[in-house]
């Protein structure tokens, strides 16, 4: 077996000048949930297709651990998770009062897009 030097290089999320935000975490682990569209989870994966990448954002109801929401993209962005939420909302009866919960994400699209759609700040995800 060939020996191939490699190396390991940590990505930070935030500027070394820069404080993470301040996000409270309502949900404190407490991943069980009485009933349906109350706590939403969301998270970006990202798919070798084609010769390509291609990101997936999903949005499943705590409660039924079911997809609600999706989106596929080549671009990792806002739009991306603002997509697969508008379809989690619309498909759900546009639900009042639903948490939002998810990880901070390397590009805080949910973070971001989770307060605008839903009002509710967003922290750890139980992936």
């Amino acid at each position: 077996m060939l020996s191939v030097p490699m190396t390991a290089r940590c990505l930070t999320k935030f500027a070394d000048d820069v404080e993470p935000p301040d996000i409270p975490n309502h949900l404190d682990r407490e991943f069980e949930v009485d009933a349906p569209n109350t706590v939403w989870c969301g998270d970006v994966t990202y798919i070798w297709a084609d010769s390509r990448w291609y990101y997936l954002a999903v949005v499943i109801d705590l409660y039924s651990r079911r997809v609600v929401g999706w989106s596929l993209s080549t671009i990792p962005d806002a739009a991306l998770v603002v997509k697969a939420e508008d379809m989690a909302y619309e498909q759900r009866g546009k639900p009042q009062d639903v948490m939002f919960h998810s990880d901070q994400g390397c590009k805080g699209a949910f973070n971001w897009s989770a307060r605008k759609l839903l009002g509710q700040c967003t922290d750890g995800t139980p992936f």
